[in-house]
C-alpha cells in the first residue's frame, strides 16, 4: 500500500482530532465561565488511552476517534418528589422507570455544596451559550479553513494560459477525438506560433483578464485576421492571427452546438486563483445552503447509501460520507499524482466541509445533540419572559428528562446510521475515479 494513502488517512484523524477537542472546548470555557463543575473533558469515545487531572476535571484522550464529550453535574433537574417537605413519588412503568433512572444518576454527582453549580439551575441564556459553544466553535474552524483555502491556496480555475495539452490541429466536433491526423489541417493557434505557457492578455486591443473573456472574443469576432497580445517569458509580444469558423460546443449547454464561431484552437492551463476574504463569506454561505439542504434531504440519501452497502449500487457522490470514507479519500487525494498545492487545497476543503456540516447537524433541534439543549433553553427563556409579562410566578426549570425516551430512540438511530456509513465506506467507498 502507497505509504502515502496512509499519511493521509493521518493526516484526516489528527484533524478530525483536533475538530473534536476544540468543539468539546467550546462546550468547556463557557462551563467552567458559568460555574457549571465539568468533572470530564474527552476527545473520543470508548476506553482511556490517556488522562490526567487537573483540579476538579479529568482531561483524557479515549481509543475510538469519532467524537468526544464533556460531563457537566445536574444536567437535569430532580423530580418534585426530591425537593425537601416533599414525599418523593414512584411509578412501575417503563418510561417513568427510565426517566427516574436517569435522574438518579444525574443527582448522584452532585456533592455537598455543588448546588448552584450544576447545569438545570443556570439562566436560561447560559445554558444556550454552553450549549451552542460546540457547534459556535466548528463554524469558527470552518470558517479559518475555508480562509486558508481561499484566500491561501486559492480556488481552481481556467486561466488564459495556453495549455502544454492543446492540440496543433484542427478536429471536427462530430469526429470526437483526441490525436492529430497527418491530413488535419493546423490550427490559427499552431499557424501563429502560439506557445505552452503563452498568457493571452489583449485581443483585437480588448483587454483579456480570464478565461472566459477570451472565449468570448474568440467566438463573437468569427473568422478573419486579429492582433493577439500575450506574455511569453516575461515579455510581451502581439502575434497576426487568422481565425477560422468552426463548429463548437454551447458554453451554457455543451449539449447544443454553435454554428461556425471564431476559432482559435488553445485549451486553458487550470491554476489556483486566490480569492478574496469577501469570497470567503459568500462560499461558505453558499455551502452552508448546500449542506442545510442535504440534511433534509438525509433520511433519503441514507437509502442510498443502503442500497450501495448491501445491493451493490453506485454510491451517490452528493450522499452523505462517514469519516471512514473521508479518510479513504483524503489518502487517495495524498497518494495521487495531483500537484501538492491541489493536495493540500483537498485536505483544507474536507476539514472545512466537515466541521461546518458537524456544525449544523448539532445543532438540529432534537436530543441528545447541542440543538436540543439549546432548544430547551430558548423555551424556557420564552416560558420565563411570559410569565414576567404576565406577572405570573417564575416557572420552574424545562425538564428535558420528559423527553428521554425520545433521546434513546434518536441516538439508536444516530448509531445505526453511523454504523452504516462505516460498513458503506468500507465495502462500497466513494473514490476519486466514482
Amino acid at each position: 500500500m502507497n505509504w502515502l494513502f496512509l499519511v493521509g488517512i493521518l493526516i484526516f484523524l489528527v484533524g478530525l482530532m483536533l475538530s473534536i477537542a476544540l468543539h468539546e472546548l467550546g462546550h468547556l470555557v463557557p462551563a467552567k465561565l458559568f460555574g457549571v463543575k465539568v468533572t470530564q473533558y474527552m476527545v473520543g469515545f470508548g476506553s482511556t488511552a490517556w488522562s490526567r487531572r487537573k483540579g476538579e476535571t479529568e482531561y483524557g484522550i479515549k481509543w475510538i476517534p469519532f467524537g468526544g464529550y464533556i460531563r457537566m453535574i445536574g444536567m437535569l433537574p430532580p423530580r418534585p418528589g426530591d425537593e425537601p417537605g416533599k414525599v418523593r413519588s414512584t411509578s412501575t412503568g417503563p418510561f417513568q422507570a427510565l426517566i427516574e433512572s436517569a435522574r438518579d444518576a444525574a443527582q448522584e454527582e452532585v456533592r455537598p455544596g455543588d448546588e448552584d453549580r450544576v447545569f438545570y439551575r443556570k439562566k436560561w441564556w447560559q445554558k444556550v451559550i454552553i450549549m451552542s459553544g460546540g457547534p459556535l466553535m466548528n463554524f469558527v474552524l470552518a470558517f479559518v479553513f475555508f480562509s486558508i483555502l481561499l484566500v491561501g491556496i486559492g480556488l481552481p480555475s481556467w486561466a488564459p494560459v495556453v495549455s502544454p495539452e492543446t492540440n496543433t490541429c484542427v478536429i471536427p466536433i462530430a469526429e470526437q477525438r483526441t490525436t492529430c491526423k497527418p491530413t488535419d489541417p493546423l490550427t490559427p493557434a499552431a499557424q501563429a506560433k502560439l506557445q505552452p505557457g503563452d498568457r493571452m492578455v489583449s485581443f483585437d486591443g480588448q483587454k483579456i483578464n480570464t478565461w472566459e473573456d477570451a472565449t468570448r472574443l474568440i467566438r463573437g469576432h468569427g473568422p478573419g485576421p486579429v492582433k493577439l497580445g500575450i506574455v511569453r517569458d516575461g515579455k510581451p509580444m502581439t502575434l497576426d492571427v487568422t481565425l477560422i469558423a468552426q463548429d463548437r460546443p454551447n458554453l451554457q449547454d455543451p449539449q447544443k452546438i454553435d454554428k461556425n464561431v471564431g476559432f482559435l484552437g488553445v485549451l486553458p492551463t487550470e491554476v489556483m486563483e486566490r480569492q478574496s476574504m469577501g469570497e470567503v463569506v459568500g462560499y461558505m454561505g453558499e455551502l452552508t445552503a448546500r449542506v442545510a439542504q442535504s440534511l433534509l434531504n438525509l433520511p433519503e440519501k441514507m437509502v442510498g447509501v443502503w442500497h450501495a452497502a448491501f445491493s451493490g449500487d453506485e454510491r451517490d457522490p452528493e450522499g452523505p460520507i462517514g469519516v471512514v470514507g473521508a479518510g479513504r479519500l483524503n489518502g487517495e487525494i495524498l497518494a495521487s499524482d495531483l500537484s501538492n498545492e491541489k493536495k493540500l487545497a483537498f485536505v483544507v476543503n474536507i476539514l472545512a466541509g466537515f466541521n461546518l456540516a458537524i456544525g449544523m447537524f448539532n445543532l438540529i433541534p432534537l436530543l441528545p445533540l447541542d440543538g436540543g439543549h439549546v432548544a430547551g433553553g430558548l423555551w424556557e427563556g420564552i416560558k420565563r419572559a411570559y410569565a414576567k409579562i404576565m406577572r405570573r410566578p417564575e416557572p420552574k426549570y424545562v425538564d428535558i428528562a420528559k423527553v428521554l425516551p425520545l433521546t434513546y430512540a434518536i441516538a439508536i438511530v444516530m448509531i445505526i446510521m453511523a454504523s452504516l456509513l462505516v460498513y458503506a465506506d468500507l465495502v462500497n467507498p466513494l473514490t476519486l475515479t466514482g
